[in-house]
């Protein structure tokens, strides 16, 4: 079995860091919008500050996974504790769908009663606001690895999202200045809701998927049995599970029916190597059986 948590801790780390001065620069504007949004009336504002607190919370919880996976695995959690980064990016999902289902119901309710908002209070806020989400993504993107770690995939998407709420509210506090249509603030809340939904979707898809322990969308199982199948000696393959701890955390078990003369630990060898190469899964675990012996098969 191959295992490589040189690069895997390396990455925490820097995620670690990343999160923390999101983490910092969200909450400061948070409060910034909140305020704001009370002295100009603004919806969008509001809603935006809201969404911020659901991210400066998601922002903690992604914090707190990393620190909590970093655990060391007990006796009766032998594979450590790396899951809670996936139920982590669950919940961080779950939130951006509660949040964008407030802001639609706040927005409807001023399409009927639109009230007097402040433009241009409300532009200079949202702008600041913009900046901040800027610095934000830019510091995640530089230092975490947005990519290949759903956790902190859901921790940017948020404040990706916070970045096109307050694109929203500058451009209603822009047709409000210029055309006092107070109309805009409720409209462009909608439409950064919608905005959300879609990043929340994808989150908690591959969130659900990996809990229910399902194959990384990278890997083809028929492929990798074919792959084994090739190897000289192999009869069959059965039992082939390949699933995902966390991201960046793939595993796979199977064994390998052999014939009776093979030479078990070239073909373990080759099998191992095969594996890592062309599916990048370090962490591999492989039964060898000869016709004199053969494990029955799970139901599963």
């Amino acid at each position: 079995m191959g295992h490589g948590h040189g690069n895997f801790e390396s990455a925490r780390s820097g995620n670690k860091k990343a999160l923390a001065w999101a983490l910092l620069i969200t909450v400061s504007i948070m409060f910034l919008e909140f305020f704001g949004g009370l002295f100009t009336n603004s919806l969008a504002l509001i809603a935006d500050s809201g969404h911020m607190l659901s991210d400066a919370a998601a922002l903690f919880l992604s914090l707190g996974a990393i620190w909590f996976a970093g655990k060391a695995a007990s006796g009766n959690k032998t594979y450590g504790y790396y899951r809670f980064e996936i139920i982590a990016a669950f919940f961080n999902g779950l939130t951006l769908f509660i949040m964008a289902g407030f802001i639609i119901y706040e927005a409807v309710e001023r399409f009927y009663h639109p009230p007097e908002v402040n433009g241009g209070w409300m532009l200079a806020i949202a702008a600041v606001g913009l900046l901040a989400n800027i610095l934000s993504a830019w510091v995640i993107s530089k230092k975490a690895d947005v990519h290949g770690n759903l956790n902190m995939k859901s921790a940017y998407l948020h404040v990706i999202s916070d970045a096109l709420g307050s694109i929203g509210a500058i451009i209603a506090g822009l047709l409000i200045l210029l055309f006092d249509w107070t109309i805009a603030d409720p409209l462009i809340s909608v439409l950064v809701a919608l905005l959300i939904l879609r990043s929340a979707w994808s989150v908690l898809q591959n969130s659900i998927h990996i809990l229910m322990e399902g194959t990384p969308v990278t890997v083809d199982v028929e492929e990798v049995k074919k792959m084994l199948l090739n190897i000289e000696g192999v009869r069959d393959v059965h039992d082939l599970h390949i699933w995902t701890i966390t991201s960046g955390m793939d595993l796979l078990t199977c064994h390998l029916d052999i014939e009776e003369r093979s030479e078990e630990q070239l073909i373990l060898k080759q099998a191992v190597g095969l594996v890592s190469e062309k599916c990048k899964i370090e962490h591999t675990t492989i039964q060898i059986e000869k016709p004199a012996f053969h494990h029955h098969e799970l139901e599963v």
